[in-house]
């Protein structure tokens, strides 16, 4: 339970670097006053444009990304069963650092960035998946929300085909149950964090994101995306 809860302490220090925030700032706007007012990638992109965009999901990536490398560095050698386990708590502390950094009233973004690193750093498995939800569902509809929210859900069935065909070397059943739980759990805190997001989807609403279409800046509450 210890090297748990320094999993996701570690994590939850990298997820605080909230890159769209700071970016912002390095432009003279504070994020979280324009647009959605969420400090992410989607709102960086509708706001700042594309370049803001790309640099916003990169850092936020990243971070999620250096959170596992540093758990797989810590703990890889004497916990070599569980460590596909370890990587997760650490993950999964990054996501909750992006999304509810203490510095800022516990208001940062919904984390679909820093799960994008999460995918591409736990195992080449998921990363196919992850591609081809995304970028299938966003090129053919530019929702943002509805290409995030089905990577979660693949994330999710692809978790537990992936651990009860062994891919997971040595892992025992009370650990692959325990990975199964945390994947589900942070799927529903993606849900939660969109909620509004699929209330719009439902009704026909919700705003589309193109990546070369320039955008203004917008007051906080004209836009909850």
């Amino acid at each position: 339970m210890t090297e748990r809860v320094i999993c996701l302490l570690i994590g939850y220090v990298f997820g605080l670097f909230q890159t769209a925030y700071f970016y912002g700032r390095a432009k003279g706007i504070d994020i979280r006053q324009y647009g959605s007012g969420n400090s992410g990638t989607t709102n960086a992109l509708r706001v700042l444009g594309t370049k803001a965009g790309l640099i916003v999901l990169a850092g936020d990536c990243i971070k999620c990304i250096l959170a596992v490398v540093t758990v797989r560095l810590l703990f890889g050698a004497s916990h070599p069963h569980t460590i596909y386990l370890l990587c997760l708590y650490g993950a999964a502390g990054a996501i909750l650092g992006h999304n509810f950094p203490f510095y800022m009233g516990f208001k940062g973004g919904k984390g679909i960035a820093a799960t994008a690193g999460l995918i591409l750093s736990f195992h080449p498995y998921f990363i196919p998946m992850g591609v081809i939800l995304f970028f299938g569902a966003f090129l053919l509809t530019h929702y943002v929300s509805l290409g995030s929210l089905l990577v979660y859900a693949g994330f999710v069935v692809e978790m537990v085909v992936c651990g009860q065909l062994g891919v997971f070397g040595g892992m025992d059943r009370a650990g692959l149950i325990e990975m199964y739980v945390l994947s589900f759990l942070l799927a529903v805190m993606a849900y939660w964090k969109h909620r509004e997001n699929i209330r719009r989807l439902l009704q026909g609403r919700e705003r589309k994101t193109y990546l070369f279409h320039k955008n203004k800046l917008e007051e906080p509450g004209q836009e909850k995306a």
